[in-house]
């Protein structure tokens, strides 16, 4: 047990330092490589691997070519009827979106649920990677009943706010459901986000119903969670 502890100590004892150093770094400036780390701490590499994995998977640095950076802060999205465009503005970042695909899709049972619908009940599935300064961040697939939501097909850009489109059809919303966990994410998954499959992922899952408290759409996002938090207001 003891050996345990001393390993545990020392590692905690450099990430603390590499900290100290990146406080003294820009974002965008390389961090020093392994090798001077570990010499200029006098430990083992692997203590040193295990303190800037840690720092990587918490957003305070990030892989660019073969070295390390350090990272911007993590984007803070609040859990709230705000969209991905409207959060990303609030914190300085440009919003973005690349269509990964739009199809017709029968629904499964929670996205049946979700929209008021029977099971098998096709539905429109819009999937896209989301963008903040042109980093990929997050992974949203958004279902919508096709009998209310046709006409966004020759009328919207899917490259821009899916709120805002649904607003400007005259379309009020009410409230959302919302439950959040940490899952890692599918192969597939990993690739459209450009990460690994070991790197934690903040999975959001949401029901939205309008004013009139009909279902307007089932949503699943997954954010990448070096890269994004998030927070809520609680009030009594």
């Amino acid at each position: 047990m003891s050996g345990a502890g001393h390993r545990v100590s020392k590692a905690y004892r450099v990430r603390t330092e590499i900290e100290v150093i990146l406080g003294e770094l820009a974002e965008g400036d390389p961090v020093p490589s392994e090798r001077d780390l570990a010499a200029r701490f006098e430990v083992a590499r692997e203590t040193v691997r295990q303190a800037l994995r840690d720092l990587l998977v918490e957003g305070r640095i990030r892989r660019q070519g073969r070295g390390t950076v350090v990272s911007r802060p993590k984007m803070v999205q609040p859990l709230s009827l705000r969209s991905y465009t409207e959060a990303a503005l609030s914190h300085g970042r440009l919003p973005g979106r690349l269509l990964v695909s739009w199809d017709d899709v029968p629904a499964d049972a929670d996205t049946a649920t979700g929209l008021g619908l029977a099971p098998g009940t096709p539905v429109m599935q819009l999937e896209r990677v989301l963008l903040a300064d042109g980093e990929k961040i997050g992974l949203e697939s958004t279902f919508l009943r096709l009998d209310r939501f046709a006409g966004l097909r020759t009328d919207y850009d899917p490259t821009t706010s899916l709120y805002a489109a649904i607003h400007a059809a005259g379309v009020t919303f009410g409230k959302a459901t919302e439950r959040l966990e940490t899952v890692l994410a599918s192969p597939r998954e990993a690739a459209l986000l450009e990460c690994t499959t070991a790197l934690p992922m903040l999975l959001l899952h949401r029901h939205t119903t309008d004013s009139a408290g009909a279902p307007l759409e089932r949503v699943r996002s997954l954010y990448r969670g070096d890269r994004i938090a998030f927070e809520a207001v609680l009030r009594e």
